[in-house]
C-alpha cells in the first residue's frame, strides 16, 4: 500500500523464477488491507504456479473459496491477473495489447472531470478544459461537499443550472456527462433530468445504485439520456444483467476492480454483440491507466477512458513520476498507446517503500436529518 498524491495505491508485485517482475494494482480504494489480506490468502497456492497459465490461475482464485466472488476477492483476482499479463508481454518482448489481438488505434481518448464550489469556478475550469483540447468533460453535482453533509434534494436546482450553463457556453462542440456517484434515489434522478432541456446531457453516470437492475429499468422509462453504468461490477455476471436489458449505453466497467484482463475482454465482447461502447473507470494510478489503455487499444467498441491527469486536476498526484519514472503518456487530451513489452510502467520500490501510508477514509456523508447517504 503506497500513498500516492491524495490517496494510497494497492500495488500487486509478481515475480517469476528467472526475474521478471508484472505490477498490478487493486481498485478498492479505501479498503486495501482487505484486498492485501486476500492476495496473501491466493499466494498460498499461487506460488510456484506457472505464471503463463493466467485464465486457469483466474479460475482457481475465484473458485478457490466456497463463497465465490464479490468485490474484494475480484480485487485482488484483477491486481495479480494484470500483473501476469505485465510479466507475460515482458518475456514475449511484446506490449500487452498484443496478446489481447493487437492494437486497433495508435491513441485512447479521454474525457476530464472538473468540479467548483461555485456556478463560475466551474465553467471557468470547463473553459479551461476545452481550451486544452478535451471535447468530452464531465461534472459532479454541486454542494456535496458541505462539511459531509449533503441533501440530494437540494442539489438538483443548481446542478441543473450549472450543466445548463455549460451547454450554453459551448454549445453542441463538447460531449457533457455528470457523475452522480449513485448519491440520488430513482424519483431524485428522474426529477433532475427533468429540470434540463433535451439534449443537455450526453450522458448520465451511475445516478443509482446498481444492486437492483430493475431500479435502473424504472429509471429508463422516465428518462431519455443515455446512462453510464459499470464501475462497480465486479464480474461479467453483473454487467450481464444491464447489458441484456438494455440499461447501459456506455460500460464503465475498472479492470482493477472487474477480474483484470481475463474478465474485462469478456465483458467488452459482451458489450461489442449489445453495440455498446467501453468507457473505462480510471481514478487510480500508473498501473490501472496503463491496464486500461492496452484494453482500450486492443478493443473496437470504445468512446473515452476517464483521466484524473487534467490540467484541472494536476494537485490529485495521481501519477507522481518519482514513484512511477515510466508510464503510459499523455498528448493533450489523449493517451498515446505505448511499444515498450508488457505494461510499460516502471515503479521505483526504493522511493515507494519510503512512502509512508495513512488510512484514506471516503466521505461518510450524511443528510441534513443525520442519515447515511452515499458517497
Amino acid at each position: 500500500m503506497v500513498r500516492v498524491g491524495h490517496r494510497n495505491q494497492l500495488l500487486v508485485k509478481v515475480m517469476t523464477e528467472d526475474g521478471t517482475v508484472g505490477w498490478g494494482e487493486s481498485g478498492m480504494s479505501s479498503r486495501e488491507r482487505s484486498v492485501a489480506a486476500t492476495i496473501s490468502h491466493f499466494a498460498d497456492f499461487l506460488v510456484g504456479q506457472d505464471s503463463r497459465r493466467i485464465g486457469r490461475i483466474w479460475q482457481e482464485a475465484y473458485r478457490s473459496q466456497y463463497f465465490e466472488g464479490g468485490r474484494v476477492l475480484t480485487a485482488a483476482i484483477s491486481a495479480i491477473d494484470i500483473a501476469l499479463y505485465d510479466i507475460l508481454g515482458k518475456q514475449l518482448e511484446v506490449p500487452v495489447y498484443q496478446l489481447l489481438g493487437g492494437r486497433q488505434r495508435d491513441t485512447v481518448p479521454s474525457f476530464a472531470s472538473c468540479m467548483g464550489t461555485s456556478a463560475q469556478e466551474l465553467l471557468d475550469k470547463a473553459r479551461i478544459l476545452v481550451e486544452a483540447g478535451w471535447d468530452c468533460i464531465r461534472i459532479y453535482p454541486s454542494n456535496f461537499d458541505n462539511g459531509g453533509i449533503y441533501d440530494p434534494r437540494a442539489s438538483l436546482s443548481g446542478t441543473a443550472e450549472e450543466l445548463i450553463a455549460i451547454r450554453e457556453e459551448f454549445g453542441r462542440a463538447i460531449t457533457l456527462g455528470i457523475d452522480l456517484h449513485h448519491r440520488f434515489s430513482v424519483a431524485e434522478a428522474a426529477s433532475f433530468c427533468q429540470m434540463l432541456p433535451v439534449g443537455t446531457l450526453d450522458f448520465l453516470e451511475e445516478p443509482i445504485r446498481s444492486e437492483t437492475p430493475e431500479a435502473y429499468a424504472a429509471l429508463r422509462k422516465m428518462v431519455d439520456v443515455p446512462f453510464a453504468i459499470g464501475e462497480e461490477f465486479s464480474s461479467k455476471w453483473e454487467a450481464a444483467r444491464f447489458l441484456e436489458a438494455g440499461l447501459t449505453q456506455y460500460m464503465r466497467l475498472d479492470i482493477c476492480n472487474i477480474g483484470g484482463f481475463t474478465e474485462a475482454m469478456k465483458v467488452a465482447g459482451w458489450c461489442e454483440r449489445h453495440y455498446v461502447d467501453l468507457m473505462p473507470h480510471n481514478p487510480l494510478g500508473p498501473v490501472c491507466t496503463a491496464a486500461s489503455i492496452h484494453m482500450a487499444a486492443a478493443v473496437p467498441n470504445f468512446s473515452w477512458i476517464e483521466t484524473r491527469q487534467s490540467c484541472v486536476e494536476q494537485d490529485l498526484g495521481f501519477h507522481d513520476p518519482r514513484i512511477f519514472p515510466v508510464q503510459v503518456e499523455m498528448d493533450g487530451p489523449v493517451y498515446v498507446v505505448p511499444d515498450a513489452p508488457g505494461l510499460g510502467v516502471e515503479v521505483d520500490e526504493d522511493v515507494a517503500r519510503a512512502v509512508i501510508p495513512d488510512h484514506v477514509e471516503s466521505p461518510h456523508l450524511r443528510r441534513p436529518d443525520g442519515s447515511v447517504t452515499n458517497w
